[in-house]
């Protein structure tokens, strides 16, 4: 029997640009009201911004790609036929969001045979939008960025994020977090891993370390930050892919001093 063919036409980035537009409209339609909050265990609390955003992305990527398939954050997983594979967070930063603190973002990052193809990152409150893809570059509203070139981990300033536990196991993460702050200049924990990969690719943080991850939480930030000249690993200082969990992101000069501290922080 022959085979049938899976392949879709893949999509441009002015499709990516405008899905990230849309659902960042929906949020800023939300923002700063009192909002309909769902706790979710151990994963933080969902708005109806974030339902409505996802919504919005799922019912445009499948409007123009219906064999697609999908990862988002809510409504978990849309197996499709074709070789694309979206991985999209609505709202990155929804606990910042829903008490109206102006850090979060639209993350949307697109893998095609099973590799990382484009990657977009939206912060609607600032109108920055984040766009790369792969072997392209990255920019930021359209003009060229790269990574910083901050060579000593003492005049960097680094981002991190704690995942939601609270129990006894986010001990070992606060023990890293005062080396790394002793160690560098300064470290920020702002709470959208999203949005701290994209200051990676911009060169705003010369690093950022992290575990508890989603691939939503990454997907698009990872090729930003190697597009803009990064390098993106474990904590190991290994190759690593979205749904590892974890990461350490760097301009690539303060990597190794980076790795020595965070590498203390077993998976």
């Amino acid at each position: 029997m022959k085979k049938v063919s899976r392949r879709e036409k893949c999509p441009s980035s002015h499709f990516l640009i405008e899905l990230a537009h849309g659902a960042g409209a929906i949020l800023m339609k939300y923002f700063d009201k009192k909002h309909q909050i769902e706790v979710k265990p151990n994963a933080g609390i969902v708005t109806e911004a974030d339902k409505a955003a996802e919504a919005y992305l799922v019912k445009n990527i499948l409007r123009k790609f219906p064999k697609s398939s999908i990862i988002t954050e809510e409504t978990g997983e849309y197996q499709g036929e074709s070789e694309l594979l979206w991985i999209t967070d609505p709202l990155d930063g929804t606990s910042n969001y829903a008490h109206g603190f102006p850090w979060f973002c639209v993350s949307i990052g697109l893998h095609v045979k099973g590799k990382p193809k484009a990657g977009v990152i939206y912060q609607p409150f600032t109108k920055e939008l984040y766009y790369a893809e792969k072997g392209k570059g990255a920019f930021l509203n359209g003009k060229r960025i790269r990574v910083s070139k901050t060579k000593r981990l003492n005049e960097s300033l680094v981002g991190t994020g704690f995942y939601y536990s609270k129990s006894r196991s986010l001990a070992a993460e606060v023990d890293v977090f005062q080396e790394m702050n002793e160690q560098a200049l300064a470290v920020r924990r702002p709470g959208s891993a999203a949005l701290d990969l994209a200051c990676v690719a911009s060169g705003r943080f010369d690093g950022f370390w992290e575990r508890g991850l989603s691939s939503w939480d990454v997907a698009a930030g990872f090729l930003l930050v190697e597009e803009a000249g990064g390098v993106v690993t474990n904590y190991e200082g290994k190759p690593t892919n979205i749904f590892e969990g974890y990461c350490l992101a760097t301009n690539g000069h303060i990597h190794g001093k980076m790795k020595a501290v965070v590498s203390k922080i077993k998976k």
